[in-house]
């Protein structure tokens, strides 16, 4: 499994870290995350919050072991519930910092950061449907904002992988550092926003970013028909061959 920890400050930085070199997430996971981002929107000394993956890689997805695993499906499906809702109300700049691999879940949480700083080598991909699921964390409505129709239909649709400078043309990625600058690069943005006026920036976020009450009716949406696939035999059947190959 991942664990994930804090480095409390005014900027709270987000780390997630691999056990036995395994770089995906599971339901305590989103758990973690969901309890920490609730947290921080409530804690009135947090500004921004940064978040990082692996050295090498940011995130790989959720555990396919888990997609097949009838006992504690209902678990997955309520944490990652929980997080993508706590996303969807977060009222603070999030900085993401992307070192590496951002696939499935570790690309669509991008889409409800405010600023995406990626290293040169770092890939994008979103293969739900090549699993027979669908998108998650409301990229169903976020992705064709951001991306415009076309190129959200290929990036979900067909698969495609994206690289860092493909990323940052299609609004995926706001900016890309330099090899061993990502981390640094992300910091110094956040402590730019870090020292704005607290309610000034955080009104002009959501002005921005526009009303989100769709959001969260899009990952109900999005959650139901994840939950029916799940329980589908020819998803099961490939998600079990996935995790085959995945060792």
């Amino acid at each position: 499994m991942s664990i994930l920890t804090i480095n409390p400050s005014p900027i709270l930085t987000i780390s997630v870290i691999s056990r036995k070199d395994k770089p995906v997430i599971d339901h305590r996971d989103y758990d973690r995350l969901a309890s920490i981002l609730n947290y921080a929107a409530d804690d009135e000394e947090t500004k921004v919050v940064v978040l990082r993956g692996l050295d090498g890689c940011f995130c790989r997805g959720g555990d396919i072991n888990e997609f097949i695993d009838g006992i504690n499906k209902a678990r997955l499906i309520s944490a990652v519930t929980a997080l993508f809702r706590a996303l969807a109300n977060f009222p603070k700049p999030i900085v993401a910092c992307v070192e590496g691999d951002a696939i499935g879940v570790g690309c669509t949480i991008l889409f409800h950061c405010d600023v995406v700083v990626a290293a040169p080598a770092s890939r994008f991909r979103v293969p739900f449907v090549d699993y027979g699921l669908v998108p998650d964390a409301a990229t169903s409505i976020l992705a064709p904002r951001r991306m415009g129709y076309f190129a959200a239909f290929r990036f979900f649709c067909l698969g495609e992988e994206l690289g860092a400078e493909q990323a940052e043309r299609l609004g995926v990625v706001s900016s890309i550092a330099t090899e061993n600058d990502c981390h640094s690069a992300a910091l110094d943005i956040a402590h730019r926003l870090a020292r704005k006026p607290n309610d000034a920036l955080q009104q002009t976020r959501k002005l921005l970013r526009g009303d989100t009450g769709d959001l969260c009716e899009r990952i109900d949406e999005e959650i139901d028909l994840f939950r029916r696939a799940l329980e589908c035999a020819s998803t099961q059947k490939r998600l079990r061959r996935l995790s085959r190959m995945a060792g």
